[in-house]
């Protein structure tokens, strides 16, 4: 694996907020009886369900190579799978639904994904290329790991929680908060990949054109 270590505004900005957020229990940000923590839930989902259609249709899988292909349509599952998580699989919107259905989808997302990569030597083979010599930027990938250990030690009360929740009332507003540069930079760790797979299919059709030019 290869890290671009170069420091961009996206990783500093994340950073920033990540430092603000418990401070919002200190000025009693107001909680309007769970509606801030709905909306920032929702906002998460529309930013997760972004992320799986941005995928289809700035890298259209259809027209890759073997590999790419069915590396790019996997993200797209995993992004579904996140969303599908974030909003219970559909039991946040529609609770009186049958409970089957949702165990159904959420079988079937997450199923999609494990199946895929033990069952197709192509993706394997993608993932460990990308693996071996993607260039991934180092700043975003340490936002994004260090966001998700912090909601994960304020959502189960770790040790080190109290750093980050200063009042208990807040825990939910705060742990979501520290979803949100999470995702952020997950989509931007992404979006990297992607533009460096667009970068290297221009410059081999800029190659095949000038093969197939006649010449002089």
């Amino acid at each position: 694996m290869v890290f671009d270590k170069k420091i961009s505004a996206a990783p500093l900005l994340l950073g920033a907020a990540a430092l603000i957020f418990p401070f919002f229990a200190d000025v009693h940000f107001p909680l309007l009886g769970g509606k801030t923590v709905a909306w920032v839930e929702d906002a998460q989902s529309c930013w997760l369900l972004f992320g799986a259609l941005f995928t289809l249709f700035y890298m259209r899988p259809g027209s890759l190579e073997e590999g790419s292909r069915q590396f790019w349509l996997w993200s797209v599952v995993w992004w579904l799978t996140l969303f599908g998580r974030g909003i219970s699989w559909g039991r946040d919107y529609f609770p009186e639904g049958p409970k089957m259905v949702f165990r159904a989808i959420s079988v079937v997302l997450i199923g999609t994904l494990v199946l895929a990569f033990f069952f197709s030597p192509a993706l394997r083979r993608n993932v460990a290329e990308r693996f071996r010599h993607e260039r991934l930027p180092l700043w975003t990938m340490v936002v994004v790991v260090v966001t998700f250990l912090i909601s994960d030690t304020v959502e189960h009360h770790r040790l080190l929680a109290p750093l980050f929740l200063h009042h208990h009332a807040w825990q939910d507003l705060i742990e979501e908060l520290y979803e949100l540069p999470f995702m952020i930079g997950l989509f931007l760790i992404a979006f990297a990949m992607m533009k460096h797979e667009k970068t290297a299919e221009s410059g081999v059709r800029a190659l095949r054109r000038a093969d197939e030019a006649p010449g002089y």
